[in-house]
């Protein structure tokens, strides 16, 4: 059995629930599998999280800050007009899901996270700003809802479909990330055009 101070015993918790996340996916989670992984007794991460839905929550948060900070790099990097910084943040959002499968499909489960959960509505909140600010640049400072919704679905339909194997047939044997890059472009450009003012 390791011996852990206190915050190193919670980021092992974390680090074995991201592991265990995107070995098994969401459904193979386990409280029991991740304190075995962290090397600590299965009554441990109740001490610092009080339940399998506790820890999920603090990770999920995680993922949404991890997230949050990618779009920000990528707009960063960007040229600052309005359409490539949207095309940045569109393209950060379907980049992370891939790097981070089981946190990404994690992050939108409600069934399996905390209500109320504080960090986790933050870091959510954070996240929709983010698309958000991107799109309201197009508009003058304003982001209108109807298009913001169109945004956000695209982005994240895509990346689910991508992550769900759904594009194998259309792919016909071409490299995920090559595909992604490639067809998310080219959907990012359209979307750009139907989102003009």
């Amino acid at each position: 059995m390791n011996s852990y101070h206190h915050g190193d015993l919670r980021a092992a918790l974390l680090d074995a629930a991201g592991s265990i996340l995107q070995e098994k996916g969401v459904e193979g989670f386990s409280l029991r599998e991740c304190a075995r992984r962290a090397g600590t007794s299965h009554a441990a991460p109740a001490h610092h999280f009080g339940d399998a839905q506790g820890l999920l929550s603090e990770f999920a948060a995680l993922g949404f800050e991890r997230m949050v900070a990618m779009m920000q790099g990528a707009r960063a990097a960007a040229e600052p007009g309005a359409a490539d910084q949207l095309r940045a943040t569109g393209r950060a959002y379907i980049d992370f899901a891939l790097a981070n499968r089981g946190a990404f499909q994690l992050m939108f489960r409600a069934d399996r996270l905390a209500s109320g959960h504080a960090r986790l509505e933050q870091a959510r909140a954070a996240a929709f700003e983010e698309l958000r600010s991107a799109l309201a640049a197009l508009h003058g400072g304003s982001a209108p809802q109807p298009q913001l919704m169109l945004a956000w679905s695209a982005v994240h339909g895509f990346a689910t479909l991508l992550l769900e194997h759904a594009t194998d047939g259309v792919r016909q044997g071409q490299d995920v990330e090559q595909f992604s890059q490639e067809m998310g472009d080219a959907m990012l450009a359209l979307l750009r055009k139907s989102l003009a003012p």
